[in-house]
């Protein structure tokens, strides 16, 4: 039997979109090299915008402060704090947080989010 994995901290990854969005992974293929599911802290500025992707998981959000506004095709919804929304794989979806003070929430991807599998829309 193995004994339970210490992560001791999170690491800084690149983020895409117009602003730059502070994404610190405490699980996934960076921090602790696990592909099942990636656990990662948002920070995002307000006006951030991130292409729209069609990725290959489910992406779980649970937001702690500010809006994020989701937009899918047929529509778009807000979510707030102490609210969640799930993505689901295979299907096209772009996130922004619309408001001057921005948003923080967590972000869970199963499998893990890898860039060869969010397949993002190219920038215009």
């Amino acid at each position: 039997m193995s004994a339970p994995t210490l992560i001791p901290q999170a690491t800084r990854v690149q983020s895409a979109g117009n602003k730059p969005k502070l994404i610190d992974e405490y699980i996934g293929r960076v921090n602790s090299q696990t592909s099942g599911v990636s656990i990662a802290h948002m920070h995002s500025p307000g006006g951030w915008q991130e292409p729209g992707q069609t990725p290959e998981f489910d992406e779980f959000t649970v937001v702690l402060q500010g809006r994020l506004h989701v937009e899918y095709a047929g529509g778009s919804l807000d979510v707030l704090p102490g609210q969640a929304v799930i993505s689901h794989k295979g299907v096209w979806v772009r996130y922004s947080t619309p408001d001057p003070a921005g948003a923080e929430y967590f972000a869970i991807c199963l499998p893990a989010f890898a860039l060869e599998t969010v397949h993002r829309d190219p920038l215009e």
